[in-house]
């Protein structure tokens, strides 16, 4: 699945399949200007900074259990977001510091270091990273990511997939070959 954050004429955090189908609102009440995301891959939680109402705030998956994990004027200076394993980690773009936020409660806000121009931050750490089984678009015996001639993207699961051309190009109809 894709997570994306939207806050056009309509704010609102969705998700859908990697071609782009099956695109799902998952939250859009009580939202503005959400502008990062994180996932919980294991417990399967989508975290997001809403600037505007200045809150960090959670749901599952699909759009429920939602909760408020932090609200108030510290907010309004965070960019960036990512999750691991009981902390949230951020940006504050006012004194370019990095935080650690208990992703429970809010609570034990702790600065960590200071960087220059950061604007965004991720966690990049083995036990985060997903098991690799065999997917829809691996590589065939020509070398062509799930026999697609161009761009291979992952459907509704891992054994189904959508072929797609680079700019300028048109998928044949043989749903694979680009012309």
């Amino acid at each position: 699945k894709l997570f994306f954050t939207d806050y056009g004429n309509a704010a609102k955090v969705e998700r859908c399949d990697m071609d782009g189908m099956n695109r799902t609102w998952i939250v859009d009440s009580k939202i503005e200007q959400p502008t990062a995301l994180a996932l919980d891959l294991i417990n399967k939680y989508v975290y997001w900074l809403d600037i505007y109402l200045e809150s960090v705030e959670v749901v599952d998956y699909q759009g429920r259990r939602r909760q408020t994990i932090t609200k108030g004027r510290q907010v309004r200076h965070l960019c960036g977001l990512a999750v691991f394993e009981n902390y949230l980690y951020t940006i504050n773009s006012d004194n370019l510091s990095i935080l650690r936020i208990n992703r429970y409660n809010g609570t034990d806000v702790q600065a960590l270091a200071r960087l220059d121009n950061a604007k965004e931050i991720r966690v990049y750490q083995k036990r985060t990273q997903a098991a690799v089984r065999s997917h829809a678009c691996e590589v065939d015996p020509y070398g062509m990511p799930g026999g697609c001639s161009h761009i291979c993207l992952l459907s509704s699961s891992y054994k189904a997939r959508t072929c797609r051309c680079r700019t300028g190009f048109i998928l044949g109809s043989d749903g694979r070959s680009c012309k």
